[in-house]
This record gives C-alpha cells, sequence and structure tokens, in this order.
C-alpha cells in the first residue's frame, strides 16, 4: 500500500469532516424527534433537550396509540404499499421487458411516448375527472391502479434487461418457454437487484402518499397512515382526528397533569410512521446501490 502524502492526508482529513458533518445534519433531525417523542410533554416545551430525554416516557406512544383510528390506517397502509409494490413491479417490469426487445416494432414511439409522459400531463383536475369516470374515486384501488406505470422505473428496468445476454432467452426458446416463463422463470430471478431498488422506491412512495387519500377520497375507513400523520402536524390541537379523551385534554389545557403536548404527540406519530421504512431499508440496502449503477449506467 502506497504511503500517503501530506497532501492526501489533508484532503482525507477534510472529506471525513466534511461527510460527518453531512451524517449530523441527516441523522440529528430523525433523532432528535425520537428523543421528544421519549420526553414528558411539559417539560420538552421548556426546552434544553439534545441527546437524550430528560424525563423519559412512554405517555406520548400510548396516547398516539389509543387513537381509534389509527389502527385501521395503519392497515390500509401496509395493504397499499404491498399491493401497490407488488402490481407495480409486476406490470413495470414487463413493459420494460417488452421494450426492452430489439425487434419490438414501433419502439422508439413506444419509448418517445413514456418519456413524454415524464414531464407533461393533464394537471389535477383532468386526472380527477378520469378517475369519477372510471370510477375509481372513494376506492381502494385509487391508490394502486394509477401508479401502476412508472416511466423512470420502467427505464432503469430497461436499461438492466438489455444487458442480459440473448444467448440465455434463446436456450430457453429452444426448449419451448414462452416470453412469459423466460420473464418469470429467468429474467426475474437475476434481475433481483433492480427488482429490489425499484420495490423500495416504489413501497416508499406508497407508504409516505398522503396525496391521494386527501383529493380522491373521502372515505374514512380509506384513510392512510401518513395522512393521519399530516393532520396531527397541521392541526396543533388534534381534535378532530385523536381519541375523544385526548381532544379534551388538548382543548382545555388539562394535558399538562398528562404527561403529554401536542408537539410530543407529532413526534411520536412522526416515529411511528418513519419506523417501518427504516426497518425494511436495511435489507434492501446491498441491493440498492447496485441496482441503481447497473440499471442506469449501463446500456
Amino acid at each position: 500500500m502506497a504511503k500517503l502524502t501530506k497532501e492526501d492526508a489533508v484532503i482525507n482529513t477534510i472529506v471525513y469532516i466534511v461527510l460527518f458533518i453531512v451524517f449530523v445534519a441527516m441523522v440529528y433531525p430523525f433523532y432528535y424527534c425520537l428523543v421528544i417523542s421519549f420526553n414528558e410533554g411539559i417539560d420538552a416545551s421548556t426546552g434544553g433537550i439534545f441527546l437524550w430525554p430528560r424525563k423519559f416516557t412512554f405517555v406520548n406512544y400510548k396516547m398516539v396509540l389509543s387513537n381509534e383510528q389509527l389502527i385501521p390506517a395503519f392497515f390500509v397502509s401496509v395493504a397499499r404499499t404491498i399491493a401497490g409494490t407488488i402490481l407495480s413491479l409486476l406490470f413495470t417490469g414487463l413493459f420494460a421487458y417488452g421494450l426492452s426487445y430489439k425487434k419490438l416494432m414501433f419502439k422508439k414511439t413506444y419509448i418517445g411516448i413514456m418519456i413524454f409522459s415524464m414531464y407533461f400531463s393533464g394537471g389535477l383536475v383532468p386526472f380527477f375527472i378520469l378517475l369519477k369516470h372510471i370510477k375509481l374515486l372513494n376506492t381502494f384501488w385509487v391508490y394502486i391502479i394509477p401508479g401502476l406505470l412508472s416511466p423512470f422505473n420502467a427505464i432503469i428496468m430497461m436499461n438492466f434487461f438489455r444487458e442480459i445476454p440473448d444467448s440465455i432467452e434463446e436456450s430457453v426458446k429452444i426448449d419451448g418457454a414462452n416470453d412469459l416463463v423466460i420473464f418469470f422463470k429467468i429474467i426475474f430471478p437475476i434481475s433481483a437487484p433492480v427488482f429490489a431498488t425499484i420495490a423500495l422506491f416504489v413501497g416508499v412512495g406508497h407508504w409516505n402518499n398522503w396525496f391521494d387519500t386527501a383529493f380522491f377520497t373521502t372515505n374514512r375507513r380509506l384513510r392512510t397512515l401518513s395522512f393521519l400523520l399530516k393532520e396531527i402536524i397541521n392541526r396543533a390541537d388534534l381534535t378532530s382526528i385523536m381519541a375523544p379523551g385526548m381532544s379534551d385534554a388538548l382543548r382545555t389545557g388539562t394535558y399538562a397533569t398528562q404527561g403529554y403536548t401536542a408537539e410530543t404527540i407529532r413526534m411520536a406519530t412522526m416515529i411511528m410512521v418513519v419506523l417501518p421504512i427504516v426497518g425494511i431499508y436495511p435489507f434492501l440496502q446491498r441491493y440498492f446501490i447496485k441496482g441503481i449503477m447497473i440499471g442506469s449506467l449501463k446500456g
């Protein structure tokens, strides 16, 4: 190993310092929310808490879990994320696999339409009218069907599929396999990195999306966890979405004796919403960088 010069040592030190600052700037806000969520509310409102809770308590999480809408919203978000991710991977994967075929007729036209749709759309009002005409408003499928195809994800998959040797497909076709068999038994297994990467993109998007709930549904049973979080953050008194006892306490100020405030409730809810994604990401991390690099740089 070559010996580092003084200039290299200085550059490395600067790089490490910058990376440490970036790391702290990205991680500390989440850590601060975690600390406040475990701190007694009135004590937290006085400030001065930075690294650990001053008065540790679980009361904030108890009050969040007392919300009758939390559990249904959680299951709606889970169902939406799982169904939306699987169906989007299937639909986008088949579409990208078809476009990756070198002899496909009108291939440039299809790709041109797909890229055009990435930059231009009809707008929210025409989209709302379209959903109304096809009877998707106030249904669970309004979360799933409009996002089945992502042009950006299709491009990443298409570039990945192009790198798969044609000889593999040709040898399987000789044995009598059709295109669907080739896709599910050959292409899908060897494309695990790109599918895992896209699954992370799509899954996080579904989990965090509150926009669809706000504009395309009025049924309270279809409310997602992210939409519930949005309302908690936007309404300091939480009167419209929390449990009746909690609403009265926040409105009258008697919450001071209960050990929580609107701020600590917000923090606890944010942690509960973010935690599932944070827990899943480490299992997909090893595929993430590999899938993006292969899918976007090769081709």
